[in-house]
């Protein structure tokens, strides 16, 4: 690396120390996670004839303990700003790797190794990866690590945690090396028309990621099996059947090793589809807890959000590639010669097709998390009738309360909530409440 290189990196490590010196202010102190393994029904969401939903809402919020508000909230709004800096740090090591030629020099020395072009991709690809994960490293170790333990969210110590980074780098290098190889290669086959193959090669691609996650790649951070207590998965397969779900097993995760977060999941799709929930939700939860959460994961997948959620991608991504292919060939015409880039073919381009995706992906936030709350608010809505559980579903909620902030204006929610808020949640859970009052005496 030539000295230039090494000051270069060095003031990159150093801006995003400052930057991370700047995140870490004081926050409050981690509370004792919310536990209701037997469910406590608040007094003013008990079913009466003066039954009211705005009182019951209430009361449930009531449930979480000011210090743990405040830690939510400080939480969640500290995400919106790491929405923005990701996206800035990220844009910075896009524009070293291209203003200071070291894309370009990877991808010399890639040529220097073999005279095949794939592997040329794939191995210009390897040292991208490794350079951009080391300056992204500082950022990844705040977002990651520090600030959830700094907030109590997170199990593992550090040594487990690079641990998992490195799966993480393995993974990417495997899935990234393959689709970059597709992708370069159709760039360079279909000179005139790439935008619209490559457009298909990557929705393809999605589609075998979505499918093989489950099963091949969720096991190599966590181990899956299936959950035996028939006490818990008795009333699950039942609701399951009663709702036309062909599924004869339910899967637990022991996501406790890195987190105390309570979650469940819908995943994959066809043969592959799974519906899991996690150990922290076993442990933490009430058995009407576990019954709406999973209500609402058979709503995903009633409602076939995982296809739906495809379309809409395979719409984002079509517009994605007719969009690069002009940015690319502006930005090319005005820098590429600086930049040592031969063309939209030339695999050094890499830094600068990522950096204009992420401002795509950027500015596309609040639709995504729009289109993401829809599909959600659908999956609550079906989970509290499949479930018949609106208490459960509503502690659910103070659970989220967690890392989620429960009520933010109209829009704040719009930007930045991929799910609907947990007072929205909980209010939605006792309108149905009060108008099913009968099925609770």
């Amino acid at each position: 690396m030539s000295s230039r290189r090494f000051v270069t990196l060095v003031l990159a490590m150093l801006l995003s120390l400052a930057a991370l010196s700047v995140f870490a202010q004081p926050n409050p102190a981690p509370a004792a996670p919310i536990t209701s393994p037997k469910l406590i029904v608040p007094p003013a969401a008990q079913p009466s004839p003066q039954f009211d939903v705005e009182k019951a809402t209430e009361a449930y919020l009531a449930q979480i303990p000011p210090a743990a508000k405040a830690r939510s909230d400080a939480y969640f709004e500290g995400g919106y700003w790491l929405i923005l800096w990701d996206f800035l740090y990220g844009a910075v090591i896009c524009w070293i790797l291209l203003r200071f030629r070291w894309s370009a020099g990877m991808r010399d020395r890639a040529e220097k190794i073999t005279r095949f072009k794939p592997l040329q991709t794939f191995l210009y690809f390897l040292q991208y990866l490794i350079v951009t994960t080391i300056l992204g490293f500082p950022l990844a170790w705040y977002e990651g690590f520090f600030r959830e333990h700094q907030y109590g969210m997170a199990t593992q110590t550090f040594g487990p945690w690079m641990g998992d980074q490195g799966k993480e780098l393995l993974v990417g290098l495997v899935l990234g090396g393959i689709v970059t190889m597709l992708l370069f290669g159709v760039v360079r086959w279909l000179p005139r028309t790439w935008h619209i193959w490559g457009a298909i090669v990557l929705f393809a691609c999605l589609i075998v990621i979505v499918l093989i996650a489950p099963v091949y790649i969720v096991p190599i951070f966590n181990k899956v099996k299936r959950l035996e207590d028939p006490v818990v998965t008795k009333p699950i397969l039942s609701m399951a059947q009663a709702n036309g779900i062909p599924v004869h097993d339910v899967f637990q995760i022991d996501a406790s090793r890195q987190t105390t977060r309570m979650s469940a999941n819908v995943s994959g799709f066809g043969k592959t589809m799974r519906i899991t929930l996690n150990d922290n939700l076993l442990r933490r939860a009430s058995s009407e807890e576990v019954q709406a959460v999973m209500g609402h994961e058979m709503g995903h997948y009633v409602l076939n959000h995982v296809y739906k959620a495809m379309y809409f991608y395979l719409i984002i991504i079509v517009v994605g590639f007719a969009l690069l292919r002009w940015s690319l060939d502006w930005a090319l015409a005005r820098w590429g010669e600086r930049w040592q880039i031969r063309g939209v073919g030339d695999v050094a381009v890499l830094p600068l097709v990522v950096l204009l995706a992420s401002i795509f992906f950027f500015i596309l936030t609040p639709i995504g998390n729009t289109e993401t709350r829809t599909a959600e608010k659908e999956a609550d809505m079906y989970g509290v009738n499949a479930s018949r559980q609106p208490d459960g579903f509503a502690w659910a909620a103070v659970h989220l309360s967690e890392y989620r902030k429960m009520s933010p204006g109209p829009v704040e929610e719009w930007i930045f909530y991929d799910h609907p808020s947990g007072r929205d949640r909980i209010h939605s859970a006792m309108q149905w409440k009060a108008e099913n009052q009968q099925l609770f005496k």
